[in-house]
């Protein structure tokens, strides 16, 4: 019984950082989950889970990998491109450990275009490019940092997001990023417009929205066309509408993950 008791006592302090969500900003935004359309998802899903320590929770019928401060997705589809040259170029992790988490991903034969004490950028399979930063307070192993995207006019891009997701403009120590809770959004500017991100093996990002009807409903009003409405999905438990932004990236708005 002392025994249960002190490995319970061990586990409760994790248990919020891997039962939600960031809060919400003023907007009601927050992040959400990172979808990847892959051809084999359960060799993704052995290096989520097995090197860098996803929980697999699910719902409805819907899995998920759970880390802190956002889900991963991966559906199943046969995709030749990968993130690099569309306009979300990776997402990015931070990290307790970075040459632990290193000579994990290099034992599970994760190839790494970067290996420093400063960044690991790793090329997943069906070349969806992740990145990794070393964070040596972080309380928990791992937690989600940023999505990069790459257009023709990032200044137009930065004012989209923060006009419709409330955003936080750009500060003093970093001009070139924004974000909403759980998500920063960095920014990097091309010479020519990049690929859309539909049909390419990091489909889309996805943002969990407060009272998603009423959102969407102001994004309409506001001249926002709709890649798919808004709609009920009882199979996975989600009310859940489709987007694209400016420069094309695809975006899933979710009401009902956070509480996963």
């Amino acid at each position: 019984m002392r025994l249960r008791l002190a490995l319970l006592a061990l586990l409760i302090p994790y248990a919020p950082a891997l039962a939600q969500l960031p809060a919400p900003n003023a907007a009601g935004v927050t992040a959400g989950h990172l979808h990847m359309m892959v051809r084999d998802p359960a060799a993704h899903k052995k290096v989520w889970v097995d090197v860098l320590g996803a929980q697999v929770v699910n719902s409805g019928s819907l899995e998920l990998l759970k880390l802190p401060g956002i889900f991963l997705i991966l559906g199943k589809a046969e995709r030749a491109d990968g993130s690099e040259g569309s306009t979300l170029d990776h997402f990015a992790f931070r990290v307790k450990d970075l040459a632990g988490t290193s000579a994990k991903l290099k034992a599970a034969g994760v190839p790494l275009t970067r290996d420093d004490s400063l960044e690991i950028v790793a090329i997943f399979p069906d070349k969806v490019k992740v990145e990794f930063y070393p964070a040596p307070a972080l309380t928990v192993p791992i937690e989600h940092f940023h999505a990069h995207f790459y257009a023709a006019d990032v200044d137009a891009l930065r004012a989209w997001y923060a006009k419709h997701f409330g955003a936080a403009t750009p500060t003093a120590t970093n001009a070139n990023a924004m974000g909403v809770p759980g998500m920063s959004f960095s920014f990097r500017k091309t010479d020519a417009p990049q690929a859309a991100t539909k049909g390419r093996s990091l489909d889309h990002i996805g943002l969990e929205v407060k009272n998603l009807e009423a959102f969407c409903k102001k994004l309409a009003a506001d001249g926002v066309v709709f890649e798919s409405p808004l709609r009920d999905v009882p199979a996975i438990g989600l009310k859940i509408a489709f987007l694209i932004d400016p420069a094309g990236t695809r975006i899933e708005l979710t009401e009902g993950l956070a509480a996963r």
